[in-house]
């Protein structure tokens, strides 16, 4: 598996952020039972053996009818109402997987919060800056990279909000 090519870890290593690339091989096919929602950042977590609390996942969420990234530990929910709030809007609603892809030109399970197609605002959630580093999708499924919680942030123009629901 070439860690070359994605657009996210370009973006790293051309702005010379320290980072590690981890990969795996994924399990989880995009199929999955109806109304149920692959748990891509949970198997990221087994996989590499790292706890759940430092993999973030990142979802597309449309808030009063604009796009925007919400990065948030993949061990918690995204809580629906803190993020349309941070975002300065009423009503939040996860975006559907057609929107997400052609918005971010990465498929689902691969979405990264650095470098997506088109420019979206992001927030990422406070809990973050509790870990030395965290891990979020490089922008293909099995692809994680490694990077700073102020690196990512700074890269992907990230507001910190707290935005996590607890599971």
């Amino acid at each position: 598996m070439s860690t070359t090519g994605t657009r996210a870890i370009e973006l790293v290593r051309r702005a010379g952020v320290k980072h590690r690339v981890h990969q795996y091989e994924p399990e989880t096919r995009h199929g999955t039972a109806r109304g149920a929602r692959p748990a891509y950042g949970l198997e990221a977590a087994a996989a590499l053996g790292i706890a759940p609390e430092r993999i973030y996942k990142t979802l597309v969420v449309s808030v009063d009818g604009h796009l925007a990234l919400a990065v948030v530990p993949v061990a918690g929910e995204l809580d629906l109402k803190r993020f349309a709030r941070a975002l300065g809007g009423r009503r939040a609603e996860l975006a559907d997987a057609t929107a997400a892809e052609r918005a971010t030109g990465y498929v689902i399970g691969g979405i990264s919060p650095l470098a997506p197609r088109r420019a979206l605002p992001v927030v990422l959630d406070a809990g973050a800056a509790a870990h030395r580093t965290i891990f979020v999708s490089a922008g293909r499924r099995g692809v994680q990279i490694e990077l700073a919680p102020g690196d990512l942030a700074r890269l992907s123009g990230a507001a910190s909000a707290h935005i996590k629901r607890d599971l």
